[in-house]
């Protein structure tokens, strides 16, 4: 992690995105525990995050826009109207205003979404592809590593100020990124070089040729190029079967830990926060191993493991133990940054640069989703059946995804140690679906 992080622009980068991930740790649980203390329900608590994700249906549309503008500049106007949209909160008095807070929850889940095929763009042009786990796995260590304060801190500043603090909190931090990552300096010193090793940034295609004459690609045959990708390329195709069926399941845990705490361990709401303190922890420990992780088995041997983790998770939080509980949340954030760090990096060695956009959002789309129907579902579900149950029937189904995914890891093989070139099998790969996706795209090869 030291050698992606001694690079110059890519130290800029991680500068910016610390502010604004800063904002996001504080905000995410903070607005389900407002929602819960104005409520009094598990359900509408857990609902918060489901709005979040509801606008990953949108990831074909956003993956266009992402691929036709320049990534920094759009990076930059996407957290600002991040910041200005979080300015409704300020209205919030009571429970009829809950409405406002889920308002706010889906136009950040959109701009959350937008950011993340952004940064994508961003860190495939700044890093070598020998370097890419390592800066994905620096970026996911700084985003666990805030969860050792960002929900307990959020948490505690609504219970002792109210919700208004947590806008400001929230907007000071996107404002931060976009400044930070948008400042004529910083373009200047983060701006590809012939020696980067990166990717610059493509341009956005035209137009392909056909018979020798150039036509406009039609805007439908551009919205589905990222889906087209994804489902043509074994790897990834695994891997988004896989990772998708576990979110199935994973989304119930939303709502379910709030039952946990409060059915449980007959604790007050926002004592979810220390949990996810406690979450935090391990997802740093994953972060810091998730590199060298990646190194041994490859970026779908890191999938697989992050997801099979989550099993007895969730099978130990089937027993309402407060030191079993702690256990087992530091195990579920252990599993997280592997499991991103393995398909982020799946994601950004298979794909070609120009369709990087849409292919982000897309997957990000084909996991979200299922995990948005099951929060959805998971609200109902916490209120008819025993969460103990829910719980043990989400540890063995993701214990069956995560070695569906083991058996296809040779899709994936190890990249070799940082300075070496992708494996054989990795680079006829990438060549091969760079010349599929020109003739879909109308980018001539190169």
């Amino acid at each position: 992690m030291r050698t992606v992080l001694s690079r110059p622009d890519f130290r800029l980068l991680f500068g910016g995105l610390l502010a604004s991930m800063t904002a996001e740790s504080v905000l995410l649980l903070a607005l389900a525990v407002w929602v819960k203390d104005l409520t009094g329900s598990d359900g509408l608590a857990g609902a918060t995050i489901f709005v979040l994700l509801v606008p990953r249906t949108l990831a074909p549309l956003v993956g266009w826009f992402v691929d036709r503008y320049p990534r920094r500049p759009f990076f930059v106007v996407t957290n600002l109207a991040t910041a200005l949209l979080l300015t409704p909160l300020f209205a919030v008095r009571d429970a009829g205003d809950m409405w406002l807070i889920y308002a706010v929850a889906a136009s950040y889940g959109l701009s959350n979404m937008t950011v993340g095929a952004v940064l994508s763009r961003l860190v495939r042009e700044l890093v070598p592809p020998d370097l890419l786990g390592e800066a994905n796995g620096a970026l996911q260590t700084a985003r666990q590593g805030l969860r050792l304060i960002g929900p307990l801190a959020g948490a505690g500043l609504y219970l002792a100020l109210g919700g208004w603090l947590l806008a400001v909190v929230g907007m000071v931090g996107f404002l931060l990124a976009a400044v930070v990552v948008g400042a004529p300096w910083v373009v200047a010193t983060a701006g590809p070089s012939p020696t980067s090793g990166g990717s610059p940034e493509p341009r956005p295609s035209r137009a392909v040729s056909a018979g020798g004459v150039e036509r406009r690609p039609g805007w439908p045959q551009e919205l589905v190029a990222g889906l087209r990708h994804l489902a043509g390329e074994r790897a990834l195709r695994r891997a988004l079967l896989g990772y998708g069926l576990a979110s199935l399941v994973m989304g119930f845990t939303e709502s379910l830990i709030f039952a946990y705490v409060d059915r449980g361990l007959g604790r007050d709401p926002a004592f979810v926060g220390v949990l996810f303190t406690v979450q935090g922890i391990g997802g740093l420990v994953g972060g810091l191993l998730s590199a060298a992780v990646l190194r041994r088995v490859g970026e779908l041997g890191s999938l697989a493991v992050g997801v099979a983790l989550f099993g007895p998770a969730a099978l130990m939080l089937a027993y309402p133990n407060l030191w079993l509980g702690l256990a087992a949340v530091l195990l579920a954030g252990l599993s997280l940054p592997l499991t991103l760090v393995g398909l982020h990096t799946l994601i950004q060695r298979r794909t070609p640069p120009e369709l990087l956009g849409r292919v982000s959002a897309a997957a990000e789309a084909a996991v979200r989703c299922p995990q948005a129907f099951s929060i959805g579902l998971g609200a109902l579900v916490v209120a008819l059946l025993d969460y103990r149950l829910v719980f043990a029937s989400v540890g063995l189904a993701t214990l069956l995804a995560g070695h569906y995914l083991w058996r296809g890891r040779h899709l994936s093989p190890p990249p070799g140690p940082p300075g070496r070139p992708l494996v054989p099998v990795q680079r006829r790969a990438t060549e091969a679906r760079q010349v599929e996706v020109s003739a879909l795209t109308g980018t001539p090869d190169r």
